[in-house]
């Protein structure tokens, strides 16, 4: 059984940083690409960020370009989104992502298979 936690999310100034995780429980051998999403109130769920396995190819929303960053630690199970600069339209509850049919750095959401229960971040004005 594959489980996916994220942790991070808390409360933040506009302008400030949060740094997201997700890990991953179970055949995590078998994990390809990883993204983040977020759904903000009353919006349906947006594309963030995704990273292959190896974390050679990478790709992100236009918004946060330039002011996120993915990565991940194989060896943990895990991704991480760095964000920096955060604005208020940026709160949502944001979600991981992960693929155990594909690595690809992907936007499409019927490319993952396995979904967190997410982790809320507020950025306040």
């Amino acid at each position: 059984q594959v489980q996916l936690v994220e942790s991070g999310g808390g409360l933040v100034q506009a302008g400030g940083s949060l740094r997201l995780s997700c890990t991953a429980s179970g055949p995590t051998a078998s994990l390809y690409g990883m993204a983040w999403f977020r759904q903000a109130p009353g919006k349906e769920r947006e594309f963030v960020a995704a990273i292959t396995r190896s974390g050679g190819s990478t790709q992100y929303t236009d918004s946060v370009k330039g002011r996120a960053t993915i990565s991940r630690d194989n060896a943990k199970a895990t991704v991480y989104l760095q964000m920096n600069s955060l604005k208020p339209e940026e709160t949502a509850v944001y979600y991981c992502a992960a693929s155990y049919s594909h690595d690809l750095a992907t936007r499409y959401r019927a490319n993952y298979q396995y979904w967190g229960q997410g982790t809320q971040v507020t950025v306040s004005s």
